[in-house]
């Protein structure tokens, strides 16, 4: 087979996952999520309540054990295990879509066809978030030394207030932006994909990261609704993450189905 050959297969295949949607489809996403969020509402809130109470606990031991210096990397983290904690939301989402019936039960003790590469996957997605926080520490120590972190009453003014917290900042979101896309790609269809289909972890991270890269400008009104809702669910006092969360879980539910 001559190289123009192989080229005349291999371009047709690179493209099958492109769906040619427009941007504004994130939002009929949103609206299909919210459609299933309303179908005995019961039981998606209760995930989110969930999702809350753990969410404070986990705040809470920052500050108990003197870690709020990594309150904001741990908060960035949890975007990463996001699509991983949101399973049994795609659960309900696939019940309601092939008219079985659901329970909270079934949201929590989800059965899924990928069998235990949904564990795999979430040591991996665990061990990246682990290494986001480690880099954003590493990267406050190289701006500001071993200087102890001041305490969120006086970082605002650490920040914003002198060349090298503006520095920092700007090196800082760099980083960040890299590991949140990285992050995004990864998982946003994979775990969905471990849900629906019999594939490994890796298959499916692959599989996602070219669903996402073949479809980028409506993947990209999606992060930004992810990111921007997900922020609305922070400044809350974590409150809204109880109806935000399920919100976007049943909604990348059908992202996934749309462009899988």
């Amino acid at each position: 087979m001559t190289h123009v050959e192989q080229s005349e297969r291999i371009v047709p295949l690179a493209e099958q996952r492109r769906r040619h949607l427009p941007w504004t489809a994130a939002f009929d996403w949103l609206g299909a999520g919210w459609r299933d969020l309303l179908d005995r509402p019961g039981p998606s809130l209760a995930y989110g309540v969930a999702v809350f109470l753990v969410s404070l606990v986990i705040v809470w031991g920052l500050f108990a054990f003197g870690l709020d210096y990594i309150l904001f990397p741990a908060l960035a983290g949890f975007m990463v295990m996001g699509p991983l904690i949101a399973i049994g939301l795609y659960a309900k989402s696939q019940a309601i879509e092939a008219g079985r019936p659901f329970s909270l039960s079934s949201m929590l003790f989800v059965k899924a066809k990928a069998g235990g590469q949904v564990l795999f996957i979430g040591v991996i997605l665990t061990l990246l978030m682990l290494l986001w926080m480690r880099a954003a520490v590493i990267v406050y120590a190289l701006f500001f030394g071993l200087r102890p972190f001041p305490g969120l009453d006086h970082v605002a003014q650490m920040l914003f207030t002198t060349p090298t917290g503006w520095a920092m900042l700007l090196v800082g979101s760099v980083v960040g932006g890299l590991f949140a896309a990285f992050s995004f790609a990864i998982s946003t269809f994979s775990v969905p994909m471990l849900l629906d289909q019999d594939v490994d972890a890796f298959t499916a991270m692959g599989t996602s990261i070219s669903m996402v890269f073949r479809n980028l400008p409506v993947m990209i009104a999606w992060g930004v609704i992810v990111l921007v809702l997900s922020l609305l669910g922070v400044v809350t006092g974590l409150l809204g993450l109880i109806v935000v969360f399920p919100l976007l879980g049943h909604a990348t539910w059908h992202s996934y189905k749309a462009i899988k």
